[in-house]
């Protein structure tokens, strides 16, 4: 088998282990067949994963911004937190809101905030998980908790967010994988001063729910991603027949997570560069007015 081949079998199912609740000890069983051998493996999972310690690309530090966690309520005794980065200069001249993939506010979600706040936003990487307990070091225990959520509170603790950094400013929203789904979520149920919304590969509610959408929406969709195109191609078209505002880009021949730099195998610099770019625009165009 061609190591192209190998590859793109074994993102797809590292992607059914991660998203379909699969069990771990069978994951490595199949992709130990297909590499091999058990150091072939642990190699090629490696590859694929998203690295914890992998290099941000703007820095903790960066003198250009200021940052901190940030603690209220949602709903009383259920306690949220946010890493919240501004311009050093000043409060952002709108609140972007960063939802996180299903493994929680990891380092790289805190270094998409830190970029959406190079922009000139307020960013807010809002930590879903914060009502139980915050986000794990461990990735797996991060997705075994995400899975375990009432959507319906969790969403509403999203849209505490909004209220509590966005109560005198436009707001958008982007979220990554799991994060895009709630973005699109939010987008059907509102969100207080929400205007723009991005939603980077996540699973899309049914067709149904797209004349609710109240705001602007982009969807960033990966060529390779079979299993979120399913839904998100049927809810493109549904939003378009409503009448409701939509661009879909669609990028072939990357995989899911393609912008996650964490993760080697996955990431692709050319749609991830396009993808920001786009996003940025976006936000700039409809939270700037």
């Amino acid at each position: 088998m061609h190591p192209s081949e190998i590859r793109t079998r074994a993102i797809a199912l590292y992607d059914r282990f991660t998203h379909e609740g699969r069990d771990r000890r069978r994951f490595m069983r199949e992709l130990t067949l297909l590499a091999g051998s058990a150091a072939a493996a642990e190699t090629l999972l490696a590859a694929i994963a998203a690295n914890p310690a992998a290099a941000a690309i703007v820095a903790e530090d960066d003198k250009r911004l200021k940052a901190g966690m940030v603690q209220w309520d949602s709903a009383p005794g259920r306690a949220m937190r946010a890493y919240v980065v501004d311009p050093a200069a000043g409060p952002g001249k709108a609140v972007v809101v960063v939802i996180h993939e299903n493994r929680g506010l990891t380092p790289h979600i805190r270094d998409i905030a830190r970029r959406v706040a190079l922009a000139g936003y307020t960013a807010v990487g809002v930590d879903l998980l914060a009502p139980d307990g915050g986000t794990p070091a461990d990735e797996d225990k991060g997705r075994e908790m995400i899975g375990k959520l009432d959507i319906a509170v969790t969403t509403r603790d999203a849209q505490s967010a909004f209220t509590r950094f966005a109560a005198d400013r436009k707001a958008g929203v982007v979220g990554f994988c799991w994060g895009g789904a709630m973005v699109d979520r939010l987008a059907v149920a509102g969100a207080h001063n929400l205007a723009a919304a991005v939603s980077y590969y996540g699973p899309a509610p049914a067709p149904e729910e797209a004349a609710k959408v109240k705001v602007p929406l982009m969807l960033q969709l990966a060529g390779l991603d079979s299993r979120v195109a399913q839904t998100a191609h049927p809810f493109a078209e549904a939003l378009k027949a409503a009448g409701k505002p939509v661009i879909v880009h669609d990028y072939p021949g990357v995989h899911h997570a393609f912008n996650n730099d964490s993760s080697a195998e996955r990431y692709n610099a050319d749609a991830a560069k396009l993808a920001w770019d786009r996003t940025i625009a976006f936000f700039d165009r409809l939270l700037n007015g």
